[in-house]
């Protein structure tokens, strides 16, 4: 049973590495976009799939986990920042400040026709942030390829007041729950 990977994501990557030996990683040939004022959950799902069904037809015998995260903040979906100055209003937005993480996760094989669809959903609590450290973090760490400007799991979690909910799920894929619904499926457990 072959497991394709269809995410540029590191952290992806190192997470499902936990669980799965030998993870095939492809990078998704569909480019992410979303409006403001749409539904979180239905935002993250659509991209996971679309991720994920465009690499199905070469991998029509694999097993394709893909997935999307974002963060829900005053009513506002935050993606990935394009650049410094958008960085640090997603930061200052963030600050002394609770959000939504939301990850839509695709699970897809042709051959067997399935196409599983599900998000997970993490409440963060924010301290109050200086601008010195929104600086500090953004000259020094990458936030261009993390929702909302941060990554729960490097420099930035300085900024955690506490979560509620799966951390996994902040930092780009909610493993626990991934793992709940598709282990039998996988025969993850023998």
């Amino acid at each position: 049973m072959k497991i394709v990977l269809a995410s540029k994501s590191p952290r992806r990557k190192e997470i499902l590495e936990n669980i799965f030996k030998n993870l095939t990683i492809t990078n998704p040939s569909f480019k992410e976009k979303f409006k403001k004022n749409q539904i979180p959950e239905n935002v993250c799902m659509d991209i996971a799939q679309k991720k994920g069904l465009s690499v199905s037809d070469n991998f029509p015998y694999s097993y394709i986990i893909s997935a999307d995260t974002i963060v829900f903040a005053n009513n506002e979906i935050l993606g990935k920042p394009n650049n410094k100055s958008q960085a640090n209003k997603y930061l200052k937005l963030l600050s002394n400040n609770s959000h939504e993480v939301y990850t839509g996760v695709s699970l897809i094989n042709k051959d067997k026709n399935i196409n599983e669809l599900f998000f997970d959903q993490t409440e963060v609590f924010f301290n109050k942030i200086s601008n010195k450290e929104i600086s500090f973090y953004i000259n020094n760490y990458n936030p261009f390829d993390k929702a909302g400007s941060y990554g729960i799991q490097d420099w930035s979690k300085v900024f955690i007041k506490k979560i509620n909910g799966c951390f996994y799920n902040v930092v780009g894929f909610p493993l626990p729950k991934f793992y709940k619904l598709f282990a039998n499926d996988l025969r993850l457990i023998k």
